[in-house]
């Protein structure tokens, strides 16, 4: 039996995990789903209309701008959240490509 010969990019796959990790969760899929239809959404707008305490949607929102899923925005005193697609895209491709790789 042969073995897949499989060249792994670990600062994508590194990456790409982060990403994952951070859509693993119902909570931050709600909101990333709520400022998806919104396409951009200041954060009181995002834990009032879900019926969030404040203190959890800015740890969650946290998370997602830390793995870099969210790019936010400051007008003021408000901080306007919307998707980073491209980055979403990037992680696609990339376990895509990590599938193909691996199938061959």
């Amino acid at each position: 039996m042969r073995k897949a010969k499989v060249h792994i990019n670990n600062e994508q796959l590194q990456e790409s995990s982060e990403i994952l990790r951070a859509l693993a969760h119902p909570l931050r899929m709600r909101i990333l789903s709520f400022i998806d239809k919104h396409k951009t959404i200041n954060v009181n707008k995002i834990y009032n209309t879900l019926k969030l305490e404040q203190s959890i949607t800015s740890q969650h929102l946290r998370i997602l701008r830390l793995a870099g899923i969210v790019i936010t925005k400051r007008e003021g005193k408000f901080i306007h959240y919307s998707i980073d697609y491209p980055k979403i895209a990037g992680v696609l491709k990339a376990i895509d490509s990590f599938e193909e790789e691996a199938a061959d």
